[in-house]
This record gives C-alpha cells, sequence and structure tokens, in this order.
C-alpha cells in the first residue's frame, strides 16, 4: 500500500508532494542541501514550528533562514536554552525562570539561591555555552501530560516552573530536551546547538518574577549568539558605537537636558541649550502644520474624571496611566492628563459645525503624563512627562483618505528633513480572534482598516501588517525608522478613530441638513518630542544640522585684547539669528578649538588681530578644519546658505 502524500506550497506558489510525516527540513533537502544547511526554522500553515517537525496534513510552508526576523528569533530562544543548559552545569540547583528571545538576542532569569554570581561569571557561562554548542545536541520535542510536568520539576524543587505550568492546560504542554537539558517550552527551536558558532553574554540585571514588584527579584543574565564570528565582531562595534551614542551621556555633554530626584524620576529638566533646540523643532513643525491647514490650540494639563470616563481611556487603562490631583473639595475628581485627543474633542463640540467647515484640523504642543514603573524609565525614551506634536484631524467620511494621505506626506517631510532615510510603515490592525479588545462596532474598524491600507499602497509605502498591534479605538500607521546604528525606532503615528466621535456625540450638518458624525485622524509625526530628541541625538551622534544645532557658532578670541571685537561680532550675529557664544576663557587658541569641537559646534570664527582690523572672521568648520576667512557680511552671507542648504539638501 502507497504511503499517504501530502501536498506543500512553497512561498513562489509552487506545490510539491511528499510522505505524509515530512518534515519542512525533508522539504528544504529536496530543494538544496546548501540550503537545508541555513534552515532553522519553518513558517508551517502561518506559524513558527521546528525545521524537524512531521507535517501530516496540505500545508503552506516557508522555511526560515538567518536572513529572517522568525528565523533569528528562533535561533536566539534556542541559545537561550544553551545559556540554562550551561547554568545548571556551572551551578547546580539553580532555579530557572523564563528565557524568551528578545529584539537583539535573548535572557534568561535566575534564582542563584545563596550562589554567588555576577557580571565577572559572564565568560566563564559563555566558555560552557560554546562547549556544549560543538556537542551538536538535537533539540527534541516531547508532549506531556500535565501531571507528568508538574512531578518532574517537583522532583527539581523548581517553585517558577511550577507556577508556569499551573496557568497551562493538560493536552497543550511540551518540554525540549537538549543534551542533558530539559525544559518547559511552546518552541519552536533550531535542529541543534551546533548552529550557534558566536557567543556573548552581554549584561546582568534584575528583574522582579513576573515583573511584580512584591515577588523575588531574579537575576536576568542578557546575551546574543550568531552563527559567524564574524557578526558577533561586527554586533559589539556597533554596541560601542551605540555608547558613544547614547544620548543620557551626549545629553549631559552637550548640556541638553537633566533628571532631580527631587524634580521626580521620569521627569526630564531642559537646560537653556535642550529648550532651545526643542523651540526650534516646535517651529520646525509649527511652520509645517500652518502650511498643511492646522489651527494651534492649547488645553490644560489635567482634566475631570468624567472626560476619561467618557472617552473610554479610564475604563481602559485605569489607575496605571491616570494620576488624581488633588483638591480642596470633596467629590471633585481631576486627573493628570495622560493624552489630548479628549480636550480637542471637546474643542470641536463647542459650537456647531457644517459640512462646510470641515476638515478641522487642530494642533497642540500638548505635554502629558503617564505613570511608567521606575525599572522601565530610560533617559528620554522612556519618561513619565513628555511633550506630544499632537493633532486631531475631525473630517468626512469620503475626507478620510485624502487626509491621511496628506498626514503621511507630513511624516515623511519631517523624517528627510532630520536625516531619517530608512523606515518601514506599520499598519497595525485589530487581533481578529480577539475582538473584544477594541471598542467600536465592525463596520467602523473595517472602514478605517481599508483607508488605511489604500493610502498607504497609493503612497508606495514599504509597509508590514501586523495583527493586535491597533490602539483600542482603531488602526493605525506606525513609521519604524531605523538609525545610523540600524536600530529600529518607533516614531511617526497616524490613527483613524470612529469611536471617540461616537463616544463624545460629535456631529455635524451635511448637505442634506442631517446630523452626521465625523471621523476622527489621531497624528503625531514626532510622536513625543522627548523621545524623538533622543533617537535624533543618538542617529547623529551629537550633531545635528546648521539649522537645528543650539549653538551655531562659537567666537572664539585668540586673546583677551580681541574680546571686544568679538563682543561686538557677537551682537551682530545675533541680529541677524545667529545663535552662539563668545569663548572668553584665558586659554590659549588651540584649547578652545578642541573644546569648541568636543561641543560639536559646526563653526568657529577665530577672531585675532588681523580680523579685528579687517571686520573679518577666520572659519574653522567641527570636524573638517579652515574653511578661510570672510568679512562679517560675507559670513552671514555664508552661513545662511550653509543653513539653508542643511535643511534641503535632506
Amino acid at each position: 500500500m502507497s504511503q499517504e502524500q501530502i501536498k506543500i506550497t512553497l512561498p513562489d506558489e509552487s506545490i510539491r508532494e511528499y510522505a505524509s510525516g515530512a518534515s519542512a527540513m525533508d522539504v528544504a533537502v529536496s530543494i538544496s542541501e546548501g540550503l537545508a544547511r541555513n534552515v532553522l526554522a519553518a513558517e508551517v500553515n502561518g506559524e513558527v514550528w521546528d525545521a524537524n517537525r512531521p507535517m501530516s496534513q496540505d500545508s503552506s510552508v516557508k522555511l526560515l533562514t538567518w536572513n529572517d526576523q522568525d528565523g533569528k528569533s528562533t535561533f536566539w530562544h534556542s541559545s537561550a536554552h544553551l545559556m540554562a543548559e550551561a547554568l545548571e552545569a556551572l551551578y547546580p540547583g539553580v532555579k530557572l525562570g523564563i528565557g524568551p528571545a528578545i529584539e537583539n538576542g535573548y535572557y534568561y532569569d535566575v534564582d542563584f539561591g545563596e550562589q554567588e554570581f555576577d557580571s565577572a561569571h559572564l565568560e566563564k557561562i559563555e566558555q560552557k555555552m560554546l562547549e556544549l554548542a560543538r556537542q551538536k545536541n538535537t533539540f527534541i520535542r516531547k508532549d506531556i501530560s500535565k501531571a507528568d510536568a508538574v512531578k518532574y520539576f517537583e522532583s527539581k524543587g523548581d517553585e517558577y516552573k511550577l507556577e508556569l505550568i499551573e496557568g497551562l492546560d493538560d493536552g497543550s504542554i511540551t518540554f525540549y530536551e537538549q543534551g542533558n537539558f530539559t525544559d518547559l517550552c511552546r518552541g519552536p527551536h533550531i535542529p541543534h546547538t551546533g548552529f550557534i558558532k558566536a557567543i556573548k553574554c552581554l549584561s546582568v540585571a534584575g528583574a522582579y518574577w513576573r515583573g511584580d514588584e512584591k515577588r523575588k527579584q531574579l537575576t536576568r543574565i542578557y546575551g546574543i549568539t550568531f552563527p559567524k564570528q564574524k557578526e558577533l565582531t561586527q554586533y559589539l562595534h556597533m554596541l560601542e558605537e551605540a555608547k558613544k551614542r547614547d544620548h543620557r551621556k551626549l545629553g549631559k555633554e552637550l548640556d541638553l537636558f537633566t533628571f532631580s530626584e527631587k524634580v521626580g524620576m521620569g521627569l526630564p529638566l531642559w537646560l537653556p541649550k535642550g529648550a532651545k533646540l526643542r523651540e526650534r523643532l516646535e517651529s520646525f513643525m509649527r511652520k509645517a502644520q500652518v502650511r498643511s491647514g492646522y489651527e494651534p490650540v492649547v488645553t490644560p494639563h489635567i482634566g475631570h474624571k468624567d472626560l476619561y470616563v467618557t472617552s473610554g481611556h479610564y475604563q481602559k487603562y485605569g489607575a496605571d496611566s491616570f494620576q488624581p490631583i488633588s483638591t480642596p473639595h470633596e467629590g471633585e475628581e481631576f486627573l493628570l492628563k495622560p493624552m489630548n485627543c479628549p480636550h480637542h474633542c471637546e474643542i470641536y463640540k463647542s459650537r456647531p459645525r457644517s459640512y462646510k467647515d470641515l476638515p478641522v484640523r487642530y494642533a497642540e504642543f500638548g505635554t502629558v503624563y503617564r505613570y511608567e514603573q521606575s525599572g522601565e524609565l530610560h533617559g528620554l525614551t522612556r519618561v513619565r512627562g513628555f511633550t506630544q506634536d499632537d493633532a486631531h484631524i475631525f473630517c468626512m467620511q469620503d475626507q478620510v483618505k485624502d487626509e491621511f494621505t496628506k498626514v503621511i506626506d507630513l511624516v515623511l517631510y519631517v523624517f528627510e528633513s532630520l536625516g531619517f532615510e530608512d523606515y518601514t510603515a506599520q499598519i497595525s490592525l485589530r487581533d481578529p480572534e480577539n475582538k473584544e479588545k477594541y471598542i467600536g462596532s465592525d463596520e467602523a474598524w473595517e472602514k478605517a482598516e481599508r483607508a488605511i491600507i489604500e493610502a498607504a499602497t497609493e503612497k508606495g509605502l514599504n509597509t508590514v501588517t501586523e495583527l493586535g498591534e491597533a490602539a483600542f479605538y482603531g488602526p493605525k500607521l506606525d513609521f519604524m525608522v531605523k538609525d545610523a546604528l540600524g536600530r529600529k525606532w518607533q516614531l511617526g503615528t497616524i490613527q483613524v478613530d470612529y469611536t471617540l466621535p461616537e463616544r463624545f456625540e460629535l456631529e455635524y450638518t451635511g448637505s442634506d441638513n442631517q446630523k452626521h458624525r465625523p471621523v476622527m485622524i489621531h497624528r503625531a509625526p514626532f510622536g513625543s518630542l522627548e523621545r524623538f530628541v533622543a533617537v535624533l541625538i543618538e542617529h547623529c551622534g551629537g550633531e545635528f544640522p546648521l539649522w537645528l544645532t543650539p549653538d551655531q557658532v562659537a567666537i572664539l578670541p585668540i586673546s583677551e585684547k580681541y574680546a571686544d571685537y568679538a563682543q561686538e561680532l557677537y551682537k551682530v550675529l545675533e541680529s541677524e539669528d545667529i545663535t552662539g557664544f563668545v569663548d572668553n576663557r584665558d586659554e590659549k587658541i588651540g584649547r578652545k578649538i578642541r573644546d569648541a569641537e568636543v561641543k560639536k559646534i559646526p563653526i568657529m570664527l577665530i577672531v585675532g588681530e588681523k580680523e579685528a582690523a579687517d571686520r573679518a572672521v577666520s572659519v574653522r568648520r567641527h570636524g573638517h578644519g579652515d574653511a578661510g576667512s570672510f568679512s562679517i557680511e560675507e559670513f552671514i552671507t555664508y552661513f545662511n546658505n550653509e543653513k539653508a542648504d542643511s535643511l534641503s539638501q535632506r
């Protein structure tokens, strides 16, 4: 009797037949031995599987290698298991929490009990992992009953795994084994440990079990692995570059911002130079918004609780995002503003609207407040108070796509002006399997999702679609920007919302003289100024374009004899809107130049006897050296041309 055959559909739509029980690896071998040597896992009917897991029905299969994100994730998840095996070998009795893959690498949460452990031990773990990897132990998947899973971890005395098992259904539990190590895991994993050739344990941190500050703090060990040593070397070089560009380090060196424990964690204080940088970004955005038909509005930093109950935000986020404000009158409930959109709805509602008024576009640099756990705060990228370049567009249904397209144009203008040239637009939709997470009708969601997809397609954006990443009130288009080091950041966002107009009972009178609901579009090209500035600092290494940099020139007199001319020059440049400072320190000119270079001042103006006599300046450019001698008038023209180029050439 011939064995039952199954049909496998590959990404190019070609169909191949295999015996039932064939694996994705069998498919790879049948295509090419070279391909098979690089296959780490497979996507089977949309789910990532072990490459060696047998298939028993017709399936769509995509083979995953290191070039696929899911391939990397599988590789790093398997590396976490390898780390756990090394830890058990080196520290007998250690108890293990969880060990997932993350965006770059993996971590494992560990309870060392009474055993000593610190970052000095990381190299020892690396060596043990390499030793185990060379054994090329196969990752073996095993289905196991809940009772047997409990029995296994009870015998090990591992309460963390037992707690995880409590939340699992019998019949859905799997173990994975490699070598002498067994772990509770749903998988998938790479075929064997031998794929892991280069290993680096990066850092150690504390992590509360299951993120609960009332639970025990475990030791979290971060690591990263690669299939080639060359790739690890390149990655470590990138990390060193990232340290140099760290916005917290550069923010301090460039006098941009600071934090104070007395003011409160996660509440940045902008220093004069940082405030100047912010003001220029805001001015840049305001001009772009005016050209695009936006009207400025200003709303309070607080709002009555009823505002957020009406919007649905309070029920959705509760005390996690909303901080109460004490008042002298009992029964009054005011909250720090965590978002601007409910206030803008009330502005729209302040007077009757006609279809002739639409679209209405309100823009505000609104500061909002959200409570983040102290362990999640990170410089300017995760703060508790931040300013959004927020705007809300109220329009008719037949205007949605056109308005959405115009917002895309604005976001791209911002990115191009600031040198962000590599970005992906993420279309964030509802999770169709979990619709109860969202508010609003299916019809409204379908309209909104269709408008976003069509606008992104017509603009020719490089897009990815993510199910389950929509806001609770509507789908969105998130712009994922890749910086100079290849790291991805989520910056600009655009969201279509049919829900808030319904909840706030917003209306306009249509051409049919009937009342209709407007559609609302939320948009923030920067996202938040704090996060945007952090990413911008790291992207350009603190070397801002000339139009944006806080101190555009440093005037460096050779000696105090030329201090008066330097001050006169400063006043002339200030009147021409050229900002900077005079370095009147009693230092040699070489030291002044070096210090200006460290501060990344774009233009240095050296003034001495000849310059004072000729009413001229000797110009040096940061990182480029001497640029020649100019009269004051010539320099002003030169500066303005360079400033214009720094904006238009992007």
